[in-house]
């Protein structure tokens, strides 16, 4: 349990130190909504809570006026009856401005949901299925076309301006896809499909992660959304429905025939080979990612190998085995793996 403290302590802090990951810094009208909300809510609640402060302070400070005797029966404990007149008004009158905040601040939550559900209506948009797995994000582009439908993991690339409707679903416990830029959380639930749309306008790169405790590697579950113009994401959804390349280089030839000869053929994926795995990140084009293990490590080879060796110790508890790879393989297996481009 105190592993996975420390891992979520830094996960908060790392997403804390970034520019990339903040709901003040909105990139998409939908965040823009809920930025706008939260800065209402907070100078409200700030002013109350001052309000509150100062009259407390008051009350601390005056000095006590000399409270009317009035001839009481002492037995009978009541106070004079211009203090309970005055007492009366008071608690009447806090008592209507809080409903009257608390209604405020309801109409405005609920205009705000009903404002970010609305982004898709009628417009073109892009379909993304997003499913959740311990730990790692898979993403499907959905397609008319059969040949159009693109599989990749943990990192999304949608065009700058446009809608694309998120459909999540989860493999396994129940994850959250949030992307705090653009968008609020969304639960992924076991056997239901939640639907939300995302928007960015201007281009950038926006860190996600899961927002729902999920188990061990809980905080080692992020992803990247990347928006760029439309010609530019036209590009990469063309580039990313080829197959991998073949390659003449004979370090590469040995790294795929050493991929092709491993365990990790029965789990993961490389159009155009044998490979063809289905539970764990398609690879085609692992080389292009900027992560490895759902933003655990930034994608190079140095990490690449460390990975290889042994990912139980890099993120303990994740569902890939741990293969003896031969070490006359490993540097030309992680040399083709980062060739996926």
């Amino acid at each position: 349990m105190s592993r996975v403290v420390v891992a979520f302590s830094l996960a908060v802090m790392m997403s804390c130190a970034g520019h990339e990951q903040s709901i003040v810094d909105p990139a998409g009208p939908q965040a823009g909504k809920i930025a706008a909300l939260w800065w209402f809510f907070l100078f409200l609640l700030s002013a109350i809570f001052v309000a509150v402060m100062v009259f407390m302070l008051w009350t601390l400070t005056r000095r006590h006026r000399e409270v009317e005797r009035e001839k009481t029966v002492e037995s009978e404990h009541k106070p004079p009856e211009a203090t309970e007149s005055k007492l009366k008004r008071v608690v009447t009158g806090c008592t209507i401005a809080t409903v009257a905040i608390l209604f405020v601040l309801i109409v405005a939550s609920v205009g705000t949901g009903k404002a970010v559900s609305e982004l898709g209506n009628g417009k073109k948009r892009l379909i993304v299925e997003v499913t959740g797995n311990q730990w790692w994000w898979q993403f499907r582009y959905m397609n008319s076309d059969p040949s159009q439908i693109l599989l990749t993991a943990n990192e999304i690339h949608i065009p700058v301006g446009q809608p694309v409707l998120i459909r999540g679903m989860s493999n396994d416990v129940i994850h959250s896809f949030w992307v705090p830029n653009l968008h609020g959380k969304r639960d992924l639930i076991p056997s239901r499909t939640t639907t939300e749309y995302i928007q960015a306008d201007q281009s950038g790169v926006y860190r996600g992660q899961c927002a729902e405790f999920c188990g061990l590697q809980h905080a080692h579950m992020s992803f990247y959304v990347i928006a760029e113009p439309e010609e530019r994401f036209n590009a990469w959804m063309a580039s990313q429905l080829q197959p991998a390349a073949p390659s003449s280089d004979p370090v590469l030839q040995h790294g795929q025939q050493a991929f092709l000869s491993y365990e990790c053929v029965y789990c993961h994926q490389i159009r155009g080979t044998t490979a063809a795995g289905q539970n764990a990140p398609d690879l085609t084009h692992f080389g292009s990612r900027r992560s490895i293990a759902a933003g655990t490590l930034p994608n190079n080879l140095g990490n690449l190998t460390g990975w290889l060796v042994n990912p139980q110790r890099i993120k303990p508890g994740n569902h890939m085995a741990t293969i003896a790879v031969n070490s006359q393989d490993l540097q030309p297996l992680a040399e083709y793996l980062e060739s996926l481009k």
